[in-house]
């Protein structure tokens, strides 16, 4: 017999744009759970001694996750009993920097150049798994690997802020060249009067941008979907029909995404291309899984991952399909 419904559902999310933080900004979440007495909460909005690190290890059993792919994998890759419902494919303006003037364009001109990769004192270093898959992309475009080039470690913390670190390396010229993405990232890069040495969203190949949010998970613990998995359509509608709503909206969508980001609007109109409004859909096509199992075997093979994870396995399409024909009734959109 399934359990009593919890009192509180809860969802966490990465500060980028996300179906999940344009449901949550429009109140939507909370509405349609508020009939059935359910608090919708999220971590972002908790003490740390109550949000602790699920987040990342995704161990609190009533949460849905929005967020990169590198921890979603990591819990999965440790046994955490999660379940992929669902990906979304944003571009988030992925670039390698350089100084002003040193000349080097093109994934070709980073041969031999020392690229900058840090190390944060976490559980699960995203940002460190993010720069190297972010400078193996680029230097795949060339035919090159990460082996043709000098990887250079640089100590970074929470503290610093986003990319900081590897930015105050190139302005000291201790690296040649740092990957960045988004909103944040195109401030920070003005700031020091870094250029674009490679811009990976021009390149036509998407594989050379999988990383950490290219594609972006939905997850939701097992124990949730087999004790209530109504609720987990539920919710799924509700990020479905925000992006529906989205959509139709890009000047609301550039407000929601400055508060998301923290970024201002020069930094969020140049991190996300005309248009992204219309991405925040999720699926889970049979090339968005291969994209992220293309993502799972590169962390694997750098040790950011405790074992395989076989996404195929990991994912399960039912949720999503009845969340589609639950926004498909005429009776629910009716109430919507």
């Amino acid at each position: 017999m399934p359990s009593h419904a919890p009192d509180t559902l809860w969802f966490t999310r990465c500060p980028v744009p996300t179906a999940t933080g344009i449901a949550a900004d429009q109140g939507r979440l909370a509405a349609e759970f508020a009939a059935d007495g359910i608090a919708v909460r999220s971590l972002q909005d908790v003490p740390p001694e109550v949000a602790a690190d699920h987040h990342f290890t995704h161990a609190l059993p009533g949460l849905f996750r929005e967020g990169g792919n590198v921890p979603a994998l990591w819990a999965r890759s440790r046994g955490e009993r999660t379940r992929l419902v669902g990906l979304t494919w944003i571009e988030e303006r992925q670039v390698v920097l350089v100084r002003a003037g040193s000349g080097v364009t093109g994934p070709d001109g980073l041969r031999g150049l020392r690229l900058a990769v840090p190390r944060h004192g976490i559980g699960i270093d995203f940002w460190r798994a993010m720069a190297l898959a972010g400078f193996a992309g680029t230097l795949s475009l060339a035919g090159l690997t990460l082996a043709d080039a000098t990887l250079v470690e640089v100590p970074a913390t929470d503290r610093s802020g986003q990319w900081s670190a590897e930015l105050a390396a190139l302005h000291a010229g201790t690296v040649d060249a740092v990957y960045v993405k988004g909103a944040l990232a195109v401030e920070a890069a003005r700031r020091i009067g870094a250029e674009v040495a490679v811009d990976l969203d021009a390149a036509p190949d998407r594989r050379a941008r999988v990383n950490n949010g290219t594609p972006r998970p939905i997850t939701v613990h097992q124990d949730l979907l087999d004790e209530h998995p109504d609720l987990v359509v539920r919710f799924l509608a509700v990020l479905l029909e925000a992006a529906d709503w989205a959509a139709e909206r890009p000047a609301e969508v550039a407000r929601i995404l400055q508060a998301e980001t923290g970024a201002g609007a020069e930094g969020v109109a140049g991190a996300y291309v005309e248009g992204s409004h219309r991405t925040l859909h999720l699926d889970l096509s049979e090339e968005r899984l291969d994209l992220l199992a293309r993502q799972e075997r590169f962390l694997h093979g750098e040790g950011f991952l405790e074992a395989p994870v076989d996404v195929r396995a990991w994912a399960d399409p039912e949720p999503l399909r009845a969340a589609r024909a639950l926004i498909a009734d005429p009776l629910r959109r009716s109430t919507v």
